[in-house]
């Protein structure tokens, strides 16, 4: 149970400190592992299943990660994203939402 404990208090501390860096959605794409599924320009995904983010609305983009952060929406594929999102805050996810929607 300590350890337990400890454990999370320096994952906590792991992900606050991880918001400092909010603003750079392009460092936050790689960390969060983004491009893992959604390719390294975010034009090219793994699968034809999975969407192309590059230019996307951000407004659009950030209400579909908080979306499947919160689990309002748990349709098609994002049962993958929902195990990566709940290690995303909402300040990190509009930071994301900014940088896919200004690549070209």
């Amino acid at each position: 149970m300590k350890h337990s404990i400890i454990l999370c208090g320096m994952l906590a501390a792991m992900f606050m400190a991880g918001g400092a860096a909010a603003a750079d959605g392009a460092k936050l794409y790689m960390e969060k592992t983004c491009v893992a599924c959604h390719g390294k320009d975010a034009k090219k995904p793994l699968t034809p299943e999975y969407p192309k983010l590059a230019g996307q609305n951000a407004a659009y983009a950030e209400r579909q990660m908080k979306d499947i952060k919160s689990g309002a929406r748990a349709n098609g594929n994002s049962a993958a994203m929902k195990g990566v999102m709940h290690l995303v805050s909402d300040a990190e996810i509009k930071a994301l939402a900014d940088y896919l929607s200004k690549l070209k």
